[in-house]
Order: structure tokens, then sequence, then C-alpha cells
């Protein structure tokens, strides 16, 4: 990959130059008070509602085009709706995990069944438990699993040893980030099947591994059937691989934007002892934009704010963010916010550099 200029020292910090821990209690909680009595943590349930029923009706518009058009190989247009409108879908689900919708646990509980699990094929429980671990320890090396090593690498502790096929990864993995991306909607599919049989999901009853799988398994039975029915066998395949790819890449550009390249803190290091205000906000970088980048990013682009108060509704989070940048311009924290474009060039940054010590051991080592 072509050689980045290092992100300022604002935006992207080594483990060395986190900075010093403040005393507990004092630094969130005027904050917290003041978006309380603002009123920002309250539901906002008509919104998402409008929302949600826009965003099934489009579904199934989609899906009736399918079946209007699918003989024709122009009906592999209607993929890039269908992977736009999914990822709506994910967004909701993420939000009704966080209870952000509606007041009764139960709604939000039916609701996040109804988009992880019936219209994406992914395990509620195991996004759940997945995220909430991520959402305690942002960007911690070793408690965030989000940054725990795999096919990416997000530090040079995780990818020192790295031997084989996966140094290679680790080596290019700045320009492989992107088309691996296309694999993420498959993958929150792999997993959730693989958790729902794992230890952890059979610690759960019967009843509710059989809800989860069972509404899994109809997405894929539904999802297989409309392609069938609509399109050649053939058709239907690239239609699939089109939809999925662009679902993985649409998810993508919205998650990787939001902590890789920021303070990565670690056992030892001042970050262990952080407060909740300065682990969420030193660690997430926030998206400029208007309506649109809220639309597409579905609302993660106020990733500061949305860390700080996981449960408030997505309509607020832009009303809290001028509450959160004077707060932490007054406790002198940095608060990293940048561009659409920029935001991805310093996480391909963060990337390249991570696999610049594997590419200096196979420089030395070459004859």
């Amino acid at each position: 990959m072509p050689q980045a200029a290092p992100p300022a020292p604002a935006r992207t910090r080594s483990r060395a130059a986190l900075p010093p821990a403040r005393a507990a209690g004092s630094e969130f909680s005027p904050l917290l008070r003041t978006v309380k009595e603002q009123g920002l943590l309250h539901r906002r349930p008509g919104w998402y509602a409008a929302g949600i029923t826009a965003n099934l009706l489009a579904l199934a518009a989609v899906a009736t085009g399918m079946l209007l058009f699918g003989h024709s190989w122009w009906s592999l247009l209607l993929a890039v709706p269908l992977a736009v409108f999914s990822a709506r879908a994910g967004f909701v689900a993420h939000d009704a995990g966080h209870a952000q919708i509606a007041d009764r646990r139960r709604t939000n509980h039916l609701l996040q069944l109804l988009h992880a699990n019936l219209l994406l094929g992914m395990s509620q429980d195991w996004w759940n438990d997945k995220h909430n671990r991520h959402h305690a320890n942002p960007n911690h090396v070793d408690k965030d699993p989000d940054v725990a090593p795999d096919v990416l690498v997000f530090s040079r502790g995780h990818a020192a040893g790295r031997t084989g096929p996966r140094a290679w990864l680790t080596r290019h993995q700045a320009w492989l980030f992107f088309p691996l991306t296309t694999l993420e909607g498959l993958a929150l599919k792999v997993y959730g099947l693989q958790a729902l049989f794992s230890a952890r999901g059979r610690s759960r009853t019967a009843r509710q591994r059989a809800v989860e799988g069972g509404l899994m398994a109809a997405h894929v039975a539904g999802y297989v059937t409309l392609l069938l029915v609509a399109m050649s066998p053939a058709q239907a395949l690239v239609f699939a691989l089109v939809h999925q790819m662009l679902l993985g890449l649409h998810l993508g550009l919205a998650f990787a934007p939001n902590h890789k390249g920021m303070a990565m803190p670690g056992p030892g290091d001042d970050g262990e002892h952080w407060g909740h205000l300065r682990r969420q906000v030193l660690t997430s970088r926030n998206i400029r934009g208007g309506a649109l980048t809220d639309w597409f990013l579905g609302g993660l682009n106020y990733q500061i704010e949305h860390h700080l108060f996981p449960g408030m509704p997505r309509p607020h989070l832009r009303l809290a963010q001028p509450l959160v940048r004077a707060h932490c311009r007054a406790l002198g924290l940095p608060y990293t916010e940048t561009g659409f474009v920029d935001s991805y060039r310093q996480a391909l940054a963060h990337l390249h550099a991570v696999g610049e010590p594997l590419r200096a051991e196979r420089q030395v080592g070459s004859p």
C-alpha cells in the first residue's frame, strides 16, 4: 500500500501516549445530568415506527420487483437496493439490542429478533454478547472482541510472530480490508450459527435456542425460495453473491471508521484505569456529515455519543453532540471528528502501520 501520512496525535494514539487517568466519578456525571435534563434519553417509538415501516415496505417492493423482473439479468440491479435496505434492518437490530427503541424490554427483544434473526439470518444472542463486550471495553487489546486477532489484526502485539498465510494477510491487510468486508454479511450468519451450537449457546434454554434457530432457518428458507421462484438457479446464485457482498461492504463502511486507529488501551497502561467518559471518547471517532450521512451510516457516525449513551435513541445523537463536544473541550479532552473519506484513510493507515514490522522482517529475510 502506498505510504500514508500518519494520523495526527490527537486522532491516533500509541499506547505510550495515552492521556493519564483522572479521578473516577467526576467527569461523566455533569454531562449525564445535562443530557437527562434535556430529555435526550427519552425513547422515540414514533420515529422508529415510521422508519421500520418504511424499510419493511421498501424490502417488500424490492422482493416484488424480483418476482416481476427476475427472469432478466437486469434484475441483478435490484441487489443494490436490497443490500441498502438489508443494512437498514441491521441498524434497527443494533438499536433494539441497545433498547433504544421502546421502553419495554420485550418489545426491543421482539424487534431485534425480527430484524436480526428473521430478516438478516444472524443470531441476536451472539451479537448482543459480542457487542456488549465491545461497548464495555472499546478498542482494548485484550477485552474488545472487535479487535481480537483474526483475519485482520489491529495491534502490533497481535501481529508479532504471525507466519505463513496469516503473516501474508497482515502484511497486506490495508489493501485487503475492503475486499474482505464483502464477506461480512455471510460472516454474521456463520458466526451466529456457530454460537447457537457453542457452549454458550447450549447454556440457554431449549425454547430460546429453538426461537433463534427457527427464525434463522426461516430466513434462509425464505431467501432461497424467493430467489429460486424469481430467477433461474444461475441468476439466483449470482444475485445472492452480489447482494451479500454489497451488504457486507455497506456494513463495513458503517463500522470501520468508528474505532480503527484510535487509542488502544491495554494491560499495564493508564488506559486500563480510565473512567467511562475517557474510555469511550478517546477510543471513538465521529464522522462529519448531514442527513444523508446519518441515514447511510445508521447514526453510527455519532460514535462518541453512542458509546457514551448506548441507550440514547438514534435521532437524539446529533442533538447530544454539541453538549458532548463542549464538555470535552472544558475538560481539555480530545474529541475526534473527521470527514467521511479521511476516516477511512486513518483506519487504513493504522492497518498498514500494524503490518509494517512483518513487511520489514520479510525484506530483511529476502536474499
